[in-house]
Parts: C-alpha cells; structure tokens; sequence
C-alpha cells in the first residue's frame, strides 16, 4: 500500500514561509519524480514544482524565486520551502510522486492560507 503524507501547512501572513513536507512510503522511491501540485478555490490544480532523483528541478513561473523544493530518498521525504508568501499562493498543495512505468500516486492535500 502507498502513502504519501503532507505536513507543516497552515495559516501565514503575507511575506512569511512555511515548509511542507511529505513523507512517502514508496519501495523505489529513488526511481519517482516528485513534485508538489496546488489548487486554489475555484481553479484548476497546477504544477508549481518538479525534483528528480538526481536534483534536477522544475517550477511554475509564479514560484520561481520564492519556492524551493527538495528531496532526501533516505528519508523518503520531499520538501517545498515556501517563502515570500503572496495571498496567491493560498491553496489545498499536493505532494505527486510519477513515474514513467507506473501510475502517479497524490498525497491528501494540505491547505495553505495566506493572509492578514
């Protein structure tokens, strides 16, 4: 069974940071492009970043400069580094693990609220 588990979202001010993690219990881990997917209310879920196994990374426009994801595959564990946060950027983030042979498994989403 498959399981991926965000933490570290919530409530932040504008201009503040907050750091998701997700904890997944993939065998092969090292073999999963991971990356962390948002939807805000009433649109559609986006991508806003990519990590391979060797580091190689992808992020949506809007994130970049702001966002940093991560990974570490002893631990099994991504991270996005989330700072200078905008009201934008409220939305329920979503951690994916892909892979080209097998199907794509999504965490349970965590909300991030940005506001004052």
């Amino acid at each position: 069974q498959v399981q991926l588990v965000e933490s570290g979202g919530g409530l932040v001010q504008p201009g503040g940071s907050l750091r998701l993690t997700c904890v997944a219990s993939l065998s092969m881990f090292n073999t999963y492009i991971m990356g962390w997917y948002r939807q805000a209310p009433g649109k559609q879920r986006e991508l806003v970043a990519t990590i391979t196994s060797g580091g190689s990374t992808n992020y949506a426009d809007s994130v970049k400069g702001r966002f940093t994801i991560s990974r570490d595959n002893a631990k099994n564990t991504v991270y996005l580094q989330m700072n200078s946060l905008e009201p934008e950027d409220t939305a329920v983030y979503y951690c994916n693990a892909n892979h080209a042979q097998f199907r794509t498994y999504w965490g349970q989403g965590i909300p991030v609220t940005v506001s004052s």
